[in-house]
C-alpha cells in the first residue's frame, strides 16, 4: 500500500510538472514601483488564475528610460521580453526600432481576438496609433496633467476654494495672494517642467510643438518651441520666480512633495499624483483643469496623455502571441478597467469603462478622478493636440529643461533660451533620423 501511494504521488507530481511546463510563459518587463508594482503583480496573478494555458511573468527593469534601453538591448541580443512597458515619450523610438515590435492591431487580428480601436478613448489611442489609425501599442497606465491645489490654503488667503482659477492670469493672481498669506517660499510650481510648460501647454492651446503634426506625420520634423506662446509663458515664469510667486521644482516629479507637505499650495503635475496626495496630504485638497491663456483662440483645446503603453516585441511564436493577445483582452474587460480606475487612479482606457463609472455617480464624490478625462475629451484632438512623437525625446527634454533653467536663473532671456532649445533639439532629431534610417 505504501509503495502504491508513493507511485501514485510520484505520478501525480509528474503530471503536475508536465501540465505546468505545458504553459506558455509571457515575459512582461515594466517600470512600476511601490503601489503601482502591486497593481502589475495583481493583474498578472488574476490572469494566470483565470486560465491554464498561459502564465504572465512580470519583471521590474528600472525607471522608464532604463526599461526602454533594456528592452532594445535585449531585442538586439535575441532575448527580448514578449511585452514591454514604454512611457509615452518613447513611442517614436519604438517605432524607429525596425523589426523590434509587432503592432498590437496586427497581433489581435492574427490571434482571433475581438479588437476595435474605436472602443478605446480617442485621446489615448490617437497617441499610440499611426496617422491611418492603426494601433501600434496597447494603452495601459494613462494619465494627464492637472492642477492640484490646497483648499485650506485658498481659504486662508481669501480665495474661493470651490472655484479655482481657470486661466493663467488668475493662477498668477491667486499665487500672489497665497504668497502674501504665508506661503512665501512658493505660490505655485510645476513638476515635469517640459511636459507641463511645453508639450501640454502647446496641446491645451492648439499650438504646435513641431511641424508634421508634432512628428506624427514623419520623423523629419522641426521644433517650434520658440513661438510666441512658449516665449510668453516662460517670460511670465521668469518674472514670477523673482519673488517666489512661482518657484521651480526640478525637471521631473521629485518636487511633488512640496505640495503634499503644504509648502506649495498649487502644483501642476500628473493626475497619477493622486495616490501620493491621498496618502500624504494633511490638508483639504482638490484638483482642477490646467489653466490657459484666454486670449489664445480656441483655448482650451484638449490635454495629452502621460503614462505608458504596452509594446509587443517581435520575433515570438504564434502560440506566444496568442497568449499576449488573450492577456490584452483580459486587461480590456470593462469591469476590470472600472476597478483599476476607481482604485488606483489610472484612467479607464475604454469608452465603456468610463461610461460605466460616470453612470454610477462615482465622480460626484470623487470629481478629482474625472478631471483628466474631461480635459482629454474636451475637444476632438487636432494635429497640434494628439500628442508629440519625436525620436530621442528623453534626451531632448533634458536639453529643453537645461535652457529653461538658464532663463529662470537669469543667464539667458526667455527668447534666447527657447531659441537655443529649439536649435539643439533639432540637432538631436536629425541624429535620430540617421540612426532610424539604418
Amino acid at each position: 500500500m505504501t509503495t502504491f501511494r508513493y507511485l501514485f504521488a510520484a505520478s501525480a507530481l509528474a503530471l503536475s510538472a508536465t501540465a505546468a511546463s505545458a504553459q506558455t510563459e509571457i515575459q512582461w518587463w515594466h517600470a512600476m514601483t511601490g503601489a503601482n508594482n502591486d497593481v502589475i503583480v495583481k493583474l498578472a496573478e488574476d490572469f494566470n488564475a483565470s486560465q491554464k494555458d498561459y502564465k504572465v511573468v512580470p519583471a521590474y527593469k528600472g525607471s522608464y528610460p532604463d526599461t526602454l534601453n533594456a528592452g532594445i538591448a535585449a531585442f538586439r541580443a535575441g532575448q527580448a521580453p514578449h511585452i514591454m512597458q514604454v512611457f509615452e515619450v518613447g513611442t517614436a523610438t519604438m517605432m524607429g526600432a525596425k523589426g523590434a515590435i509587432k503592432p498590437v492591431q496586427d497581433l489581435m487580428r492574427e490571434a482571433g481576438e475581438v479588437f476595435d480601436p474605436k472602443s478605446y478613448l480617442p485621446a489615448i489611442t490617437g497617441y499610440y496609433s499611426t496617422v491611418k489609425g492603426e494601433m501600434l501599442s496597447f494603452p495601459f497606465n494613462s494619465s494627464s496633467a492637472v492642477m492640484w491645489y490646497n483648499k485650506d490654503a485658498f481659504k486662508k488667503a481669501g480665495l474661493n476654494a470651490e472655484a479655482p482659477p481657470k486661466t493663467w492670469p488668475e493662477v498668477f493672481d491667486a499665487a500672489k495672494k497665497l504668497r502674501a498669506a504665508g506661503w512665501d517660499k512658493c505660490g505655485f510650481s510645476t513638476a515635469w517642467i517640459t511636459w507641463l510648460n511645453i508639450e501640454q501647454l502647446g496641446a491645451w492651446h492648439n499650438v504646435p510643438v513641431g511641424t508634421k503634426a508634432n512628428g506624427f506625420d514623419g520623423f523629419d520634423t522641426v521644433f517650434q518651441i520658440n513661438a510666441p506662446l512658449f516665449v510668453r509663458h516662460l517670460t511670465n515664469l521668469v518674472e514670477l520666480q523673482k519673488d517666489k510667486t512661482f518657484d521651480f521644482s526640478g525637471r521631473t516629479n521629485t518636487g511633488e512633495g512640496r505640495y503634499t507637505s503644504g509648502e506649495c499650495p498649487i502644483m501642476l503635475t500628473s493626475s497619477a499624483f493622486f495616490g501620493n496626495v491621498r496618502a500624504n496630504a494633511k490638508f483639504d485638497w482638490a484638483n482642477a483643469p490646467m489653466p490657459y491663456y484666454p486670449d489664445v483662440a480656441g483655448a482650451p483645446q484638449n490635454s495629452i496623455i502621460g503614462g505608458a503603453s504596452l509594446w509587443v516585441m517581435g520575433g515570438k511564436s504564434a502560440a506566444e502571441y496568442k497568449g499576449v493577445a488573450k492577456f490584452f483582452t483580459f486587461l480590456s474587460d470593462v469591469d476590470r478597467q472600472v476597478r483599476l480606475h476607481t482604485e488606483s487612479g489610472y484612467l479607464p482606457i475604454t469608452r465603456a469603462a468610463y461610461a460605466k463609472v460616470k453612470e454610477s455617480g462615482f465622480y460626484k464624490d470623487k470629481p478629482f478622478l474625472e478631471t483628466p478625462l474631461l480635459q482629454l475629451n474636451n475637444k476632438e484632438p487636432t494635429d497640434n493636440s494628439r500628442g508629440v512623437r519625436f525620436g530621442n525625446l528623453v534626451q531632448i527634454r533634458d536639453i529643453w529643461a537645461e535652457e529653461i533653467e538658464a532663463a529662470l536663473n537669469g543667464q539667458k532671456s526667455p527668447q534666447a533660451a527657447l531659441d537655443a532649445a529649439n536649435e539643439r533639439g533639432n540637432a538631436v532629431l536629425r541624429q535620430f533620423e540617421r540612426t532610424a534610417a539604418r
